[in-house]
């Protein structure tokens, strides 16, 4: 009982939090650091990977997990992310920021930790991992990272809801991966804040350079999502860096666009709503969503 009870703890807090601290708080200010990385340092879920109980599944589950083109990419995209945000926490002089980045950065350490404790489970084949060297420009490995994770994330919630629903894999699966899909979302939810406030402290004439780098992020973003930076395994075949996007005929229902979107802007409202009403929320991807979302035919 005592077991199940932290866990459903661990849970509540992980999805529902409001800072104590009650007054306004204007964007770049002290207050609006405190509140974004007390957000993700008071909501962190100290689950362990290594004892996850995964579920036995039935050999067609199997296989269709197995078949799901993703698994060399999201291992080696946590590896580096672990590696980049530490990298990036390093260079921080606050002690308060720098201790949340450090959080980010174990998180992300431990998302791949449960992805390869998911594999070996499974025996899943991977491609051998990469040796994750710290980034020469830890910033733009931050920048990646972070508006990468505000991409995926916003559709990898409507796709992670749409398996649940169409039961195409078992509950318990889901269940046990659930805690790394809400993580994501504290990450964007941190990254968002964190992007408004280190703007905004910037000196004005470093604003424009800032700017241009984050520019420069998207169009490298933009560039990797059209299939040019694809790796592919001959054994395997191509990995794709875009299933979080296309992949909802793979868990089970094909739905039109439009209605993955729907899906993808309720989950993603839904997963923002338990945290502080002061924190930023992510606008970018859910309001260019909604712009694709006009364009589209209604079926």
């Amino acid at each position: 009982m005592g077991d199940t009870f932290d866990i459903d703890r661990f849970d509540f807090a992980l999805r529902n939090w409001r800072s104590a601290e009650a007054d306004p708080v204007s964007i770049g200010s002290d207050a609006h650091k405190r509140l974004f990385c007390r957000m993700l340092l008071e909501t962190h879920n100290p689950y362990k990977p290594a004892v996850i109980a995964w579920p036995q599944l039935e050999q067609e589950t199997l296989r269709r997990l197995t078949s799901l083109p993703i698994w060399d990419i999201a291992v080696q995209t946590e590896g580096r992310a672990a590696v980049g945000v530490q990298s990036f926490a390093q260079r921080a002089s606050d002690p308060l920021l720098r201790q949340a980045l450090e959080m980010g950065a174990l998180e992300e350490a431990r998302h791949k930790q449960v992805l390869n404790t998911l594999v070996e489970a499974y025996g899943i084949h991977v491609a051998p991992e990469p040796v994750y060297l710290p980034p020469r420009d830890p910033e733009w490995a931050w920048l990646v990272t972070g508006y990468s994770e505000c991409v995926d994330s916003f559709f990898a919630f409507g796709l992670f809801e749409l398996a649940r629903r169409s039961g195409y894999f078992p509950p318990e699966l889901v269940e046990t991966f659930e805690p790394v899909i809400q993580e994501e979302g504290r990450h964007i939810l941190f990254f968002v804040n964190w992007a408004a406030w280190y703007r905004r402290k910037l000196p004005w004439w470093r604003r424009p350079q800032f700017f241009l780098k984050t520019c420069a992020v998207w169009l490298f973003l933009i560039w990797e999502r059209i299939g040019i930076a694809k790796s592919v395994d001959p054994d395997r075949g191509a990995q794709d860096a875009n299933f979080a996007l296309t992949g909802s005929g793979s868990v089970g229902v094909a739905l039109t666009p439009r209605e993955l979107i729907d899906l993808c802007l309720s989950e993603n409202e839904r997963r923002m709503a338990g945290y502080d009403g002061r924190l930023l929320r992510p606008m970018t991807v859910p309001r260019l969503a909604r712009q694709v979302r006009r364009l589209l035919p209604a079926s």
